[in-house]
């Protein structure tokens, strides 16, 4: 199998993600703003998955380029990453219905956690293929390293307070927007 075919799946696997988030709206029953603004906490969670799911999405096609042969265990080291992200959309839902309450915040931010933490281990599974200097050049970025943090801090400070914990899933959200370019540079594909 070519990391193409991987690739693929996950693409697949991310749309159905997004797809079982959007289809989590209900219709309001009113026909005015007010019925729409009800449903702000549901948006707001959609929004903050979304954005999660798609900067996954993103990056994850960046990482499946380095990958120089396919093997079982970045196969199911890919497979972990999506079963993790594959649960975004209960806490999603459930931090939406709840309008942000401690423990479905704090099980978003574990989610997000345990996510991170998957990538990074087909992240460093893909590294071992290639030698020492290219390793060295994608090396371990600031953001590799702050994200998990940030997340572990946000599933303890739900229960102090769910303002904070949003605020540092949103920080590592935008941490994450702008793509990190190491792997087009040390691919040689970087301007």
């Amino acid at each position: 199998m070519k990391a193409n075919r991987m690739e693929a799946f996950s693409d697949g696997v991310l749309a159905i993600i997004i797809t079982i988030m959007v289809l989590e709206f209900k219709v309001p029953e009113g026909h005015n703003w007010q019925a729409l603004i009800a449903l702000g906490p549901k948006i707001v969670s959609y929004i903050f998955s979304f954005v999660y799911v798609g900067i996954y999405w993103n990056n994850h096609h960046h990482l499946l380029h380095m990958v120089r042969r396919m093997n079982g265990q970045l196969m199911w080291l890919n497979l972990l990453l999506l079963f993790w992200l594959s649960l975004v959309p209960f806490t999603t839902a459930w931090m939406g219905e709840s309008r942000f309450a401690a423990t479905p915040t704090a099980l978003y931010g574990m989610i997000l956690l345990f996510s991170a933490v998957s990538y990074r281990f087909l992240h460093l599974a893909i590294l071992k293929q290639h030698d020492a200097s290219f390793a060295a050049a994608i090396g371990n970025g600031w953001k590799v390293k702050l994200s998990p943090l940030f997340y572990l801090a946000s599933v303890g400070t739900a229960y102090i307070s769910t303002w904070i914990s949003g605020f540092l899933i949103i920080l590592v959200a935008v941490m994450w927007l702008v793509p990190d370019k190491r792997i087009e540079h040390a691919l040689g594909d970087g301007k």
